[in-house]
């Protein structure tokens, strides 16, 4: 085998080499091979077969960009979260797997109502706002974006899998006029100074960073969503892996109750949240 056509287990193991992790060049392998949904099994069912010049080419060069830190979903053009197939590109951030924690807590506290309203503050590719109308049909989702790109991209996502999802352009909860059962987002939550930003650089900064102590966006969401939530409503939040205790502080003094965190994948408290008083 010369080195032009490599087989398909070798082209991985150069990927290794570039220092990718197996998923990751699995991943961009598929997307190179045009069977993005072949799964890995198929790879390794096949890893004997050759990998012609320009195929291998262009593989090598997405494992290159992967090197550098560009995230697999911006090489792909897509991002499974939560079951769904998401398209994705740099204009919105790359939906992590721990934010299905923030999905899971937020379908249990509207599980008890038949029609519940959700606003996902910060949508971004929609990720959140879609796996809840996927889940509960009958739920009326509202999902809002500062950023008409983000927006788009939202939007085009719930055409695609025909997802009744609304859209509003605004930041945070400004202009929003109606209250919800539940208001759930995952906002900027790192802070400005904070040296692992230099590793997301292919990402919105504008999605990431939040002030100082990385907790600016998060502080305007708690105090704007008592005037948006229903009696007995939740405000859940996702955040930074140590700031559990500084997010629980602030929603206590803005007079939320039940207040409490949730852990992710990491079993490191990555959600935190509140009920809105009912009326006595």
């Amino acid at each position: 085998m010369n080195t032009t056509t490599p087989t398909l287990a070798q082209a991985l193991t150069q990927a290794r080499t570039l220092g990718l992790e197996r998923i990751d060049a699995q991943l961009l392998l598929l997307h190179a091979l045009a069977r993005p949904d072949a799964g890995r099994a198929w790879l390794l069912a096949h890893d004997t077969d050759a990998l012609g010049p320009a195929v291998h080419e262009q593989f090598m060069g997405l494992c290159q960009r992967r090197a550098t830190g560009e995230p697999v979903a911006y090489l792909t053009g897509r991002k499974e979260f939560y079951g769904l197939q998401l398209a994705i590109d740099a204009r919105v951030l790359d939906p992590r797997p721990d934010t299905e924690t923030l999905v899971d807590w937020a379908l249990e506290v509207i599980a008890p109502l038949p029609a519940p309203s959700v606003v996902d503050l910060g949508t971004g590719s929609g990720a959140i706002a879609l796996a809840l109308q996927h889940q509960r049909p009958t739920a009326q989702v509202l999902a809002v974006d500062a950023s008409a790109d983000a927006l788009a991209v939202a939007q085009a996502n719930a055409q695609r899998l025909a997802l009744p999802v609304r859209f509003m352009q605004g930041r945070w909860l400004r202009g929003v006029d109606d209250r919800f059962d539940a208001i759930v987002s995952n906002p900027p939550y790192i802070a400005a100074t904070d040296p692992h930003l230099a590793a997301l650089t292919h990402e919105p900064l504008q999605a990431l960073a939040s002030g100082p102590d990385g907790l600016d966006d998060i502080r305007t969401i708690v105090a704007q969503a008592p005037a948006h939530l229903i009696h007995g409503g939740w405000l859940l939040l996702e955040h930074g892996h140590d700031q559990a205790g500084a997010v629980g502080a602030l929603l206590r003094a803005q007079g939320f109750a039940q207040v409490q965190s949730r852990n992710d994948l990491a079993g490191i408290a990555r959600c935190t949240g509140g009920q809105w008083p009912t009326v006595k």
